[in-house]
């Protein structure tokens, strides 16, 4: 509760008073395993947090869109009106709410009020924890609460993923907008990005703990990079299709792709490929492992997924690999792993809760003694989706 009072005040310093304002959240979300196998036709293994975004909001009386956030507090408060709703590279992260309104009316659930909103998030900004579709399912989840709209959190998902596909121009798959509308405490989403089936797999770390390790580098090769490795996947499936009957890398298994490797007929193409479909694999034999409360298996997993990241899609990068070399060095470390897109961002890591502390000071100092500066560490949970607090 006292993050609710701290935000009403803030919202009533921002707006003038807090008079039928209402507070919400939606979380932040880590994949455990399964990367970069979400545009390949493969499954995902992401979980929410219980940190992310807030926002406080309430209807106006006229046009307006007013949208402020304590994180960019130098910016004040951005106005536009609900009829001038165009993506404006000025607008920077209001792009992503004001991407959020315009996708309710593309299917046809029309915004008729303007709003006054107030966002604060604790998500560390460019970590790769999924920041921007936090935003946006939070702020689809507020217009559906405020406006009375019958809309699923699945298809809060779909919209989110819509907008930052239409309007933002980013050509994201969905696990992202999934993991954080469909989130449920103490369980991670066993996702089929196929067919969007997927099953709740409880997370029982008993004595252990979810700790995600922050590079701090700031990312900027990352999205080209993304976009090349995607097109690298596309060229091999097409060439494995000439022979094959499959819509995606996702439907081969290990031994279905080494026989018919040679398809593809570049070497690299066929590493991307091998990641993809062997990826696909080991998350599916990871979320086995946990039902069948084999941890230590899971962790093998986590680590294995981490070395093909880095040998066969080359995503990792100097500060994503020191990361995880350390964490493994380290007493009660059950597996390390990259997790997003790679070249900066987070690395995940399960860690004995006894040794938690010492993890993180062994890794901190080895890291910064190698690359220069500090990492960031955050003991994190499983939380739900979005709600009304």
């Amino acid at each position: 509760m006292k993050m609710k009072n701290e935000l009403l005040k803030k919202f009533a310093e921002v707006f003038g008073d807090n008079d039928n304002a209402k507070v919400f959240f939606a979380p932040g979300r880590v994949n455990l395993i399964g990367e970069h196998t979400d545009y390949n036709g493969g499954h995902v293994f992401p979980c929410a947090l219980t940190i992310g975004t807030y926002a406080v909001a309430r209807l106006r009386e006229d046009d307006k869109l007013c949208l402020y956030s304590m994180n960019f507090e130098e910016d004040g408060i951005g106005v536009c009106t609900l009829s001038d709703i165009e993506s404006k590279e000025a607008d920077d992260w209001r792009n992503y709410p004001k991407g959020i309104v315009w996708a309710f009316a593309e299917r046809g659930m029309k915004i008729n009020k303007g709003l006054d909103i107030l966002y604060y998030g604790n998500i560390p900004n460019g970590s790769g924890l999924s920041s921007s579709a936090s935003i946006e399912v939070l702020t689809g989840f507020v217009l559906k609460q405020l406006f009375g709209f019958e809309v699923s959190n699945q298809e809060l998902a779909l919209i989110g993923q819509y907008s930052e596909n239409n309007y933002n121009g980013v050509n994201c798959g969905i696990m992202d907008q999934f993991a954080i509308a469909m989130g449920k405490k103490d369980s991670a989403i066993f996702l089929d990005t196929a067919d969007l089936s997927f099953e709740y797999a409880p997370i029982a770390l008993d004595g252990a703990k979810i700790v995600i390790l922050n590079t701090n580098k700031k990312r900027g090769l990352g999205d080209s990079k993304y976009n090349e490795r995607r097109s690298e996947c596309e060229a091999a499936l097409a060439a494995l299709q000439k022979k094959l009957d499959i819509n995606s890398l996702g439907e081969l298994s290990e031994e279905e792709f080494e026989a018919n490797k040679s398809l593809i007929g570049n070497a690299t193409k066929i590493k991307r490929a091998k990641h993809a479909v062997y990826e696909n694999q080991r998350t599916i034999k990871a979320v086995k492992a946990l039902k069948d409360n084999d941890i230590e298996l899971f962790g093998k997993l986590m680590t294995a997924s981490h070395d093909s990241l880095r040998d066969d899609y080359e995503v990792t990068g100097i500060e994503l690999d020191t990361l995880v070399e350390e964490a493994l060095k380290q007493e009660g470390v059950i597996g390390a792993r990259m997790t997003g897109a790679g070249f900066g961002g987070c690395a995940v890591s399960i860690v004995k809760t006894d040794c938690v502390d010492k993890f993180i000071e062994n890794v901190g100092a080895a890291y910064k003694e190698k690359i220069g500066y500090a990492a960031d560490f955050y003991v994190v949970e499983i939380g739900d989706g979005p709600s009304e607090i």
